[in-house]
Parts: C-alpha cells; structure tokens; sequence
C-alpha cells in the first residue's frame, strides 16, 4: 500500500478531528458526571471500579484506540509494573483492572486525565522529595497488605518510546515488605508495538500538546499483555524482582 501524500494525511486528521471532538466533548461532558456518580455511589468498591474501566475503555475509543487485554490480571494485593509510554498507559492499564498508580504529582492538574487518575486511588509523588517518596512506598506496602492493587512504572519516566529504559529496583521495596506479589505488564501501541514512538511525547511536547495530536491520529490497535506473575519464591530482593519483571516485558515487547 502506497503511503499517504503530506497533503492526504493532513486532510484525514481534519476528518478525524471532526468526529473525534465531539466524541471527547460527550464523554467528558455526559460520561463523567456519570462516572463521578458511580463511583461516589460505589464508595471505592466493585461498582467504582467498574466504572473507572468503562471510562477509560471510552476514553480510549474517542482516540481510536482499540483496546485488547491478553492475559489475567491477579486478584487482590498485586503490584503491577509496566512499560512507560505516555498518559495514555493510565488509560490503558486502568480499562483492564483497577490498580492505585503511582504517579509524578503535576498529573493531577492536567484536564480529563489529573480527575479521572484521583478517582482511580492514584499515590502521588512530589519528585525531587525524598520524603515523599518514603511516603509513596509506605501507602503502597499498606494497600498491598490490605489487598488493594497497586501499580508503577518503574523505568522512572517517559522515554521516546524507542527502548525500554531499566527497572528501578527501589520502587520494588513495597511489595518485598508486603510479601506481594509482582506482575509485569507489557503496554503495546499498535500491531507489532511500532507505535511506541508515535504515542510517546515528542521532544519538547507537554502533555496538551501530545493529546490533542495524538487525537488526530490513526486508529490502532492497544494490547495490555498482563505476563507471569512474579512470586516470593522466584526472586533475590527487590533487585531480582526489577530484572525479572524487565526481562519479562522486554520479551513480551520482542514476540510481538
């Protein structure tokens, strides 16, 4: 198939922009006063849950991204770890299974994204903050023994989605104290993930400017691939977990 002229592309984003912001002005507008009463009416159960994956599953669809999950998320207190892309693997993650993020505090002002992240039991980090992060670690050791799930993306930021970036074993330290369990979870944006780079921020891109291109683009299709679990009796500390949970992701990346 022959690539689309400059001229072609440019034309079909303007289509694309057409359907797609009234989409997105629906669903924030109807959708999430919805969502917010569920969620209040759930207090924090089943229903808020549920209500905050079909949120995001719209979400996701309003930027013609088909969302696929392959694998089974583990019950109770998990802690997920995953690739880090953009924004958008808040979304994903959270049309699959309901998990506790952590995440950098200024996402709590962005639009759309900063409310539905609160509502999703997101942990803030104040970066830079080393007492914010002993606080981060002990909110999440609680949660995991109280059976809640927790979620990290361990590389520690957003790269241009070329390559992974190595796990950090530190943030590994809650669920060695809670005796949890860890399950890697690989994030690919399009068929064979050769959109990593396309989603991921582009140089010099804050985050208004990479959701309103990213709104433009093509639909495609978004697997979350929940892997192997990683069990008490499989690592070395925290340190092991880290590697164990890379080498998984990477080689779920690489397969597909």
């Amino acid at each position: 198939m022959s690539a689309t002229s400059p001229a072609g592309e440019s034309l079909l984003r303007a289509l694309r922009y057409l359907y797609r912001v009234p989409m997105l002005a629906w669903h924030a507008l109807v959708h999430l006063p919805i969502t917010l009463a569920l969620i209040a009416a759930g207090k924090g159960g089943p229903v808020s849950h549920a209500a905050v994956r079909w949120w995001a599953r719209g979400l996701l669809r309003v930027f013609g991204m088909r969302v696929q999950g392959v694998g089974t998320p583990l019950p109770g207190g998990t802690m997920f770890v995953a690739n880090h892309v953009s924004w958008v693997d808040i979304m994903a993650l959270h049309s699959q299974h309901m998990m506790g993020f952590i995440a950098k505090a200024e996402i709590r002002r962005w639009p759309v994204v900063g409310w539905i992240s609160s509502h999703g039991e997101t942990i803030y980090l104040q970066r830079g903050n080393a007492h914010s992060l002993g606080d981060v670690m002990a909110e999440m050791a609680q949660r995991l023994r109280d059976g809640r799930a927790v979620a990290a993306f361990p590389e520690g930021g957003t790269r241009d989605g070329r390559e992974l970036g190595a796990f950090h074993a530190r943030i590994f330290t809650a669920a060695v104290d809670a005796d949890a369990p860890v399950q890697p979870v690989a994030l690919c944006f399009g068929e064979h993930c050769e959109a990593q780079s396309i989603v991921a921020f582009a140089r010099g891109e804050g985050f208004m400017g990479n959701f309103a291109r990213l709104l433009g683009e093509p639909a495609r299709p978004v697997r979350v691939c929940f892997l192997e679990p990683i069990l008490h009796a499989e690592h070395e500390g925290r340190r092991g977990i880290a590697r164990l949970a890379q080498v998984r992701v990477e080689a779920a990346m690489a397969a597909a």
